[in-house]
């Protein structure tokens, strides 16, 4: 697949996906089979397989003679089998436990695997008309809570950011082999949006990275999104094991994004990060989606606060503030005012502004999709860049939080102020 200069970036976009479709279909075309299969836990072993065989062996034996003996045997196979089974077990999570430790995501991630319930939903509900009944409950959702919002008297608050000493205008182009590298690293996760699947792209990379560069190359210049990168597949996930999955208001909609489209914003997300970092602008107190600050960091600063503020004879009390769908009801014309705010100028700011607009989402469950729907307002959560924007969008609370001793971490805001004495009533 050659790359051609004189290609605007829809069409580089366009004849990467096409191209890869073609191609994809051409040497192997979709067909479908009915198979059955059953896949085994990671920790059961060749030996264990074996046992469960002669278990069955000794069942069928003891079944076709009804001799006690036979039934003795079967019974005390099947107890050294189950012994077996659990220090089997027990052996391979230690083994991962301890070869991960201090790697808390990972540690995360097994405890999550071995303890939650499915989150996807039951594929009985799974119909166009579902889907369009989430996309339609979603998208009233968001509606209805920035009628609220602007329906509430606005306070004289003082949201200015100081004004930028350094600039952020224009990108700096990554090369092919940063690309490369990048790709490498990432997740192989594959959504509907992508023509090949991720693992697909990673085996053909050589080939491929020459476009997947043009493509990035061109936006990162002309400070433009190609359509095909606003468009996201949204998978609704049930936010505790369990719920009612026809209530949607226990739905979690996450985000799926074309696989090149992720690794554009992770380069622009890296680029915007090093000027937030350099020029110390990232508000101290959020704790949330910042390297080396966690639910962790928040939690001992709120707990030094407060022993502190005890030491001292003082009055504490903890506020904790839930943001209803707080990515989802960003103001892009507020968002872009923050990036210029920040010294954001010229293509990098344009590109956001690209990156706002005219995007679409719909929801889909296993085959069944529906139809799309507008996003005006919002990041997509399950997008590299989202969190960030996210951040810089409260950017402004930082003094407000300051001033009454509150500490800020991602999407829920503590707030810890002190007093005296109950008669000096807490701000």
């Amino acid at each position: 697949m050659a790359t051609q200069n004189s290609l605007t970036l829809e069409q580089l976009v366009s004849h990467y996906n096409t191209g890869l479709q073609q191609i994809l279909n051409s040497l192997a075309p979709l067909k479908t089979r009915s198979v059955s299969f059953s896949l085994s836990a990671p920790w059961f072993t060749p030996e264990l397989r074996l046992m469960k065989a002669k278990g069955r062996q000794l069942e069928r034996l003891y079944r076709k003679t009804g001799l006690h003996i036979h039934k003795d045997i079967y019974k005390n196979h099947m107890l050294h089998y189950k012994n077996c089974i659990t220090q089997t077990k027990s052996n391979y999570y230690t083994a991962i436990i301890c070869s991960n430790k201090g790697n808390t995501k990972s540690l995360f991630s097994l405890y999550k695997n071995i303890t939650q319930a499915p989150e996807s939903l039951p594929s009985h509900l799974c119909s166009t008309a579902f889907c369009n009944s989430i996309m339609s409950f979603l998208s009233q959702k968001i509606q209805m809570i920035h009628q609220h919002l602007s329906s509430q008297t606005t306070l004289n608050v003082i949201s200015e950011l100081p004004p930028p000493t350094n600039f952020f205008s224009c990108f700096q182009l990554p090369t092919s082999a940063e690309i490369s590298d990048l790709i490498r690293k990432s997740k192989p996760s594959t959504c509907q949006l992508d023509p090949l699947p991720t693992v697909l792209v990673k085996a053909c990379l050589p080939s491929l990275v020459p476009l997947i560069s043009a493509i990035i190359h061109s936006s990162l210049s002309t400070g433009t999104v190609p359509t095909p990168f606003k468009t996201a597949a949204i998978t609704p996930i049930l936010k505790k094991p369990g719920a009612d999955p026809t209530n949607f208001n226990n739905l979690r909609p996450i985000s799926n994004l074309p696989f090149i489209s992720k690794i554009l914003e992770k380069t622009v997300a890296t680029q915007l990060h090093s000027h937030l970092f350099n020029n110390n602008l990232y508000e101290q107190f959020q704790s949330g989606f910042r390297p080396l600050h966690s639910t962790e960091t928040a939690l001992l600063k709120i707990t030094n606060d407060l022993l502190m503020a005890a030491d001292t004879g003082l009055l504490s009390i903890l506020i904790l503030l839930d943001l209803s769908a707080a990515f989802d009801t960003i103001c892009h014309t507020t968002l872009l005012k923050r990036l210029s705010s920040l010294g954001i100028t010229h293509t990098p700011l344009n590109w956001f502004k690209s990156y706002l607009s005219c995007r679409t989402q719909f929801i889909q469950l296993k085959t069944f999709t529906s139809q799309p729907s507008p996003v005006t307002s919002g990041v997509p959560p399950g997008s590299r860049l989202g969190p960030l924007l996210f951040i810089i969008y409260l950017l402004p609370l930082g003094n407000i939080f300051r001033k009454h001793n509150i500490t800020s971490l991602f999407t829920v805001t503590q707030m810890t102020p002190s007093s005296t004495s109950p008669a000096n009533p807490l701000p």
